[in-house]
């Protein structure tokens, strides 16, 4: 094995080490938003019945 090859080798192994935390990394965040958009979809249906429910009452 010539010195060049260690490099590929290494550079290959680093390379893919990365991208698998990166990615790791976006799938964490993507998650995070995706979980936030339905908690305030959620969060508005609930205000809206709730509202509803308050006003309905009062008249």
């Amino acid at each position: 094995m010539t010195k060049n090859t260690i490099w590929t080798i290494v550079g290959v192994i680093a390379a893919v080490v990365i991208a698998w935390w990166l990615v790791g990394v976006l799938f964490s965040v993507l998650w995070f938003i995706a979980k936030l958009a339905i908690v305030l979809v959620v969060a508005l249906v609930v205000f809206l019945v709730l509202r509803s429910v308050f006003s309905r009452s009062d008249v």
